[in-house]
């Protein structure tokens, strides 16, 4: 079955996900959620169940106590 990829970046400025996706047509988005399902849809999806595999990255300014 296929797998579908999102690739998700955490963006600390605008306290959002944005989000971008090869696989799925449209998803390029800035978000507190994620639309990939409802764009599936839109797209002509007619399967009832999809794997959907979120990967994310998280970057953040830390600084030692002291």
């Amino acid at each position: 079955m296929f797998e579908y990829s999102v690739n998700l970046l955490w963006d600390a400025e605008a306290a959002v996900w944005v989000a971008a996706s090869e696989d799925i047509p449209g998803l390029v988005l800035e978000s507190g959620s994620f639309a990939a399902p409802e764009l599936l849809e839109l797209n002509g999806s007619t399967e009832k169940a999809f794997p959907i595999c979120f990967r994310t990255e998280r970057y953040e300014q830390v600084r030692p106590n002291g």
